[in-house]
């Protein structure tokens, strides 16, 4: 899953932006901003994989925001003046949107950004609910209940967070070794797999059933 932020002076690229990026799966824009203090603010406490920049905005040239960035995080330059394509490639940007620009070559920039997988040494999980960036450790996670559209995930300590989110996108946020997908509806801790009683795992007061397409790893798992 590639994190992503963006930062433009103009509100309607912005929601340009936003729109482009609910359509790609691997993709999770975090937050947008249209003041650069703010986006500065937000990347010195929460990393991310990748930046959409503006250059012409008032204050600061996006290419000087962007040498200041205190961190290792790809760009893809949107812009409105094709003469800085130049500038952008001598700082090493994944790519230059020209606006306005289609869906079809937005999606394209997206597809040339390559990123490191780290799932296996993080031990935690960031996700957006009820306006609020939540960083949950692996440890407090009971399990992952998929609803429609959105994602439940239950606590150890009884309380849940709702998010918007497929089963598929929160699954590519989690450590494959720690994590492992039973149900079409239901994500489970490796370690929490103590009990199967007639294709059903017991955890806590829960009862989640082991759909035919995962029992093969599922059962792999508790062969181990």
């Amino acid at each position: 899953m590639i994190k992503a932020i963006a930062l433009d002076d103009e509100i309607l690229a912005l929601k340009i932006i936003e729109n482009y990026a609910e359509k790609i799966e691997n993709l999770s824009l975090e937050k947008v901003f249209n003041i650069q203090s703010d986006a500065q603010k937000y990347l010195n406490k929460f990393p991310v994989d990748l930046i959409f920049l503006d250059i012409e905005m008032p204050s600061k040239n996006g290419m000087d925001f962007y040498k200041n960035i205190p961190q290792n995080t790809k760009v893809i330059f949107t812009t409105a003046y094709s003469e800085y394509a130049v500038d952008a490639f001598s700082l090493n940007a994944v790519d230059y949107l020209l606006k306005p620009f289609s869906f079809e070559r937005f999606k394209s920039a997206v597809e040339k950004v390559k990123i490191n997988p780290e799932n296996d040494s993080i031990k935690h999980l960031s996700i957006r609910a009820d306006y609020k960036l939540h960083k949950i450790n692996f440890d407090d996670i009971q399990l992952i209940e998929g609803l429609d559209d959105y994602i439940q995930i239950h606590l150890k300590d009884q309380s849940k967070i709702t998010a918007r989110s497929s089963m598929k996108n929160i699954m590519e946020k989690l450590s494959e070794k720690d994590f492992i997908r039973v149900h079409r509806s239901y994500i489970v801790p490796v370690g929490d797999i103590k009990t199967i009683v007639n294709r059903n795992i017991h955890i806590e007061d829960f009862i989640i059933p082991i759909g035919e397409t995962y029992k093969y790893e599922v059962m792999k798992i508790i062969s181990k």
